[in-house]
């Protein structure tokens, strides 16, 4: 994963679509509107708190005070679970980034083409993600990171790897406390989305630039580099 996807949706459509009851949330129906989510910025993270859905800002990345290089985006869902850096996160701070697609760059040359992928239905995105629990406060630059996995089929002639994508049954169990880090990565394995379910087109090279918003940022164009 480049490190950039799209946030767009209101609050009220992310928790319809995990069959979150309207009085199990703050009514919302705002659009969140950012449309190039970048890293070193604050992203609406679900977490789980007091056996209650939260959506909290919190800081994209992750980079402890031992840590002397640039703070982490992701992390691979492979070892997460057992490395020294993500173990404790995966532990005890599992979360979710709801979101409606992200963006790849496709290289071939010295050329690069951004792509948007999203899921084919239009339906919204669950990434799973590890961070510094609580989410409710600020620990600097000790934020989160999205989990990935191996792309396959047809993704991965535009990136090797992607998002962890939960479905949205498995979302409220990845979350939970009582879930043991051992069944988070049975979830991991067992719940992802498949590449099948997945749909994605060339879009203008603006995307490349954090300062660019809009809804044209997703639309396909005619013309691809690559």
């Amino acid at each position: 994963m480049c490190g950039r996807f799209a946030q767009y949706s209101s609050r009220d459509e992310y928790f319809e679509a995990l069959g979150v009851k309207p009085d199990e949330v703050i009514y919302d129906p705002e659009p969140i509107g950012r449309f190039n989510v970048a890293p070193g910025t604050n992203v609406l993270l679900l977490n789980e708190r007091d056996d209650e859905l939260h959506l909290d800002p919190v800081y994209w990345g992750y980079g402890p005070e031992w840590w002397n290089k640039q703070p982490l985006i992701n992390a691979r869902g492979e070892t997460a679970a057992t490395g020294r850096m993500f173990k404790p996160l995966w532990n005890h701070g599992r979360a979710i980034v709801p979101a409606d697609g992200w963006f790849e760059w496709k290289k071939e040359g010295n050329k690069k083409q951004p792509y948007f992928i999203h899921h084919k239905k239009k339906q919204a995105l669950f990434f799973a993600s590890i961070g510094k629990a609580p989410f409710s406060k600020d620990h600097g630059h000790e934020g989160f990171v999205i989990v990935t996995s191996a792309s396959n089929q047809g993704m991965v002639d535009i990136h090797d790897r992607r998002p962890l994508v939960l479905t949205a049954d498995a979302v409220r169990e990845w979350l939970s406390v009582e879930t043991s880090p051992e069944r988070a990565q049975e979830i991991a394995h067992d719940a992802a989305v498949p590449e099948k379910d997945f749909s994605w087109h060339p879009v203008a090279k603006a995307v490349g630039n954090i300062h660019n918003q809009g809804s044209e940022l997703v639309d396909e164009i005619d013309d691809p580099l690559v």
